[in-house]
């Protein structure tokens, strides 16, 4: 059973942005798919599909991998 997680990026103004944080998430293990509701250069919710929960600090490592943060 696939379970979702969301979690709010801080930084992204446009589609190259998504498209980097959204490969970044689909390497971690497990990751299915990623949406992501940009909301140019404010926070933007990002919602993570995956086959089990997946660990936070591997999501926040890809995220930061991808050049942006994850809101706390």
């Amino acid at each position: 059973m696939s379970q979702t997680t969301t979690i709010t990026v801080s930084g992204m103004t446009c589609g190259h942005c998504t498209s980097a944080v959204t490969s970044e998430l689909k390497e971690v293990q497990g990751v299915t798919d990623v949406q992501i509701d940009l909301v140019a250069g404010g926070d933007s919710p990002v919602t993570i599909t995956s086959e089990s929960p997946v660990d936070p600090a591997a999501i926040e490592a890809a995220v930061d991998e991808a050049g942006y943060t994850v809101v706390k």
